[in-house]
């Protein structure tokens, strides 16, 4: 096998009392597309901003194509690209002035035209930055991280505060990168964002990894299924139903009770579970106020794991 493009062994991050980073280790190959998945909190911007070199980590060890930061700094820097959630540019530089200012950096102007037909910015090129949009500015932020041809590419939240639209537009720019065999780590609390773009999902929450896979393989290891969830209008909330044993639901997994009169029955198929309830409820499945059934998705793996919501807030470290 050949070399890795990450390696990081036990990486760990203090900020005083609080524990960022907790005996991290991760591996990523050439042409991978990673998302670390978690919540505001989870640690995953002080990851990234080690593996880019910005912090140190208090202990463990970060390679890029196996350089360390405090031996190889000025070539690892030129194999990584980044793009933050917000970047700043100069108001009263056009689009194409902003990727040139960049691109002698790494003496790149050979590919500006490359960067905007890729990032979909062709025809703003004469547009001052202050003109753009949020999604244009966050192409643009995007397309100056490819100016080095990186060989790792890191994004932090690149999507987060995008309408859907725009954040649809960045997404066929990565599944184009990925196409052309980029290699990528993508931070992210939008669970669909993880799920359409990355192969391999890492679910973070303290600090910590809590798991590692591809959707199915999560789903699969964390007792996966669909998900049958429902409640009754009020007047049926006192039904023996809502408050008795639902064990024998064909392929039952689990039970949950949000509250206010719900029930979450989690089942390996949900039609036998699904013709089961409706034959269970009998005269009381006229009073169904909502009834969903689903395939189980990373925030209900999430809560399963921690009892929390992926999206729940807390400051990011």
């Amino acid at each position: 096998m050949t070399e890795p493009i990450l390696q990081a062994k036990g990486v760990t991050r203090r900020y005083g009392s609080l524990m960022a980073v907790n005996g991290i280790d991760l591996t990523l190959q050439s042409g991978e597309f990673l998302a670390l998945l978690g919540p505001n909190g989870a640690g995953k911007t002080t990851l990234i901003e080690m593996i880019e070199g910005i912090q140190l980590p208090d202990a463990g060890s970060i390679q890029i194509m196996g350089m360390s930061w405090n031996e190889r700094e000025k070539e690892i820097r030129r194999l990584i690209g980044v793009a933050l959630q917000e970047t700043r540019f100069y108001d009263r530089l056009t689009t194409e002035e902003t990727l040139r200012m960049f691109a002698t950096f790494y003496d790149a102007t050979d590919r500006i035209q490359e960067i905007l037909d890729l990032v979909r910015l062709t025809d703003k090129r004469k547009v001052y930055t202050m003109g753009l949009s949020g999604g244009q500015r966050q192409r643009l932020a995007l397309g100056v991280a490819l100016l080095n041809n990186p060989a790792l590419l890191l994004l932090d939240e690149p999507t987060t505060g995008l309408d859907p639209n725009a954040r649809r537009d960045v997404w066929a720019i990565l599944q184009d990168l990925k196409s052309r065999g980029v290699t990528m780590i993508l931070t992210t609390h939008y669970m669909e964002e993880a799920e359409n773009l990355c192969e391999r999902i890492i679910i973070m929450d303290q600090g910590r990894f809590l798991a590692s896979g591809t959707m199915n393989e999560l789903l699969r290891n964390q007792g996966g299924g669909d998900i049958l969830e429902f409640s009754l209008e009020p007047q049926a909330l006192n039904s023996p139903d809502l408050h008795s044993d639902w064990s024998d639901t064909p392929g039952f997994i689990a039970l949950e009770k949000p509250g206010q009169g719900r029930l979450r029955i989690i089942v390996s198929d949900v039609r036998p579970a699904l013709q089961y309830l409706m034959q269970r409820l009998g005269p009381d499945s006229w009073n169904l106020r909502e009834l969903v059934c689903r395939r189980m998705n990373l925030d209900d793996l999430f809560t399963r794991m921690t009892g929390r919501h992926l999206d729940h807030n807390a400051t990011e470290n």
